[in-house]
């Protein structure tokens, strides 16, 4: 997503990024979710790196969702 409005924030797996989508959500933030994997076997290609999602969103979002992340992860670092 060159020359685009949208910032990459996170990379990772299906459950993560999808448990980050629900919270940016919470917030009326909407992240654009770039499945690699989906793309290349649509398209009829491979890909090395199965269930891995990118996660962008607006570039005037980008602080609330990073802090919002930032909560997130903290949180999950307490229960390992």
């Amino acid at each position: 997503m060159q020359n685009s409005n949208y910032i990459k924030v996170f990379t990772g797996n299906f459950i993560m990024a999808q448990r980050i989508v629900n919270d940016l959500e919470k917030e009326n933030i909407n992240a654009v979710v770039k499945d690699e994997e989906k793309s290349a076997r649509l398209s009829g290609f491979g890909t090395t790196i199965l269930g891995q999602q990118d996660l962008f969103v607006h570039k005037d979002e980008l602080e609330k969702a990073t802090l919002i992340i930032k909560r997130l992860s903290e949180e999950l670092e307490t229960y390992m």
